[in-house]
């Protein structure tokens, strides 16, 4: 993939996650439920986990620990950190995750987003700009489905009360 494609299709899928979210009030993110046992809370703390996750990768070009847990196992452990923690502390914290995120990605190059070797350690297989798809706009689009339904089914239900 080429950067000028990521940073479109990164920063077009990042408005439609924020739309969805600015249907949602604060109240609405803290309830349980939204995606499995998760709050819409829940969901952009782990959204911002990987943000947080990929950036100093991207800086010093070394894989993270993490990478050797399943998913569900470093699920559970963000889930755990987070879960208590104020909502308006994670939103911040997701926005300058990806903030971050968007400043580094720009100043990569076509060839170190398709290079397997620019992590140290990365699977061949592996490019770089599917490690930041997959912890961004693939993040968003994977999530999003859920929370939509939620949120319908929650406005459904506000309806009939």
């Amino acid at each position: 993939m080429d950067k000028a494609t990521l940073l479109k299709t990164l920063t077009e899928t990042r408005a439609a996650w924020e739309a969805l979210l600015a249907q949602i009030d604060e109240e609405q993110m803290q309830k349980l439920g939204a995606a499995g046992k998760w709050s819409v809370k829940d969901v952009i703390a782990h959204v911002a986990e990987g943000e947080s996750e990929i950036v100093p990768v991207l800086r010093t070009h070394v894989g993270s620990d993490l990478w050797n847990l399943s998913d569900d196992e470093r699920n559970e452990i963000e889930y755990q950190q987070n879960k208590d923690r104020p909502l308006n502390d994670i939103v911040n914290e997701e926005r300058q995750a990806y903030t971050a995120l968007l400043e580094v990605v720009q100043q990569l190059s076509d060839e170190d987003l398709n290079d397997p070797h620019y992590f140290k350690n990365m699977p061949r297989e592996w490019r770089p700009w599917q490690l930041i798809a997959g912890d961004s706009f693939k993040h968003y689009e994977d999530h999003m489905p859920s929370l939509r339904d939620w949120l319908a089914k929650t406005k459904e239900e506000t309806r009939k009360t």
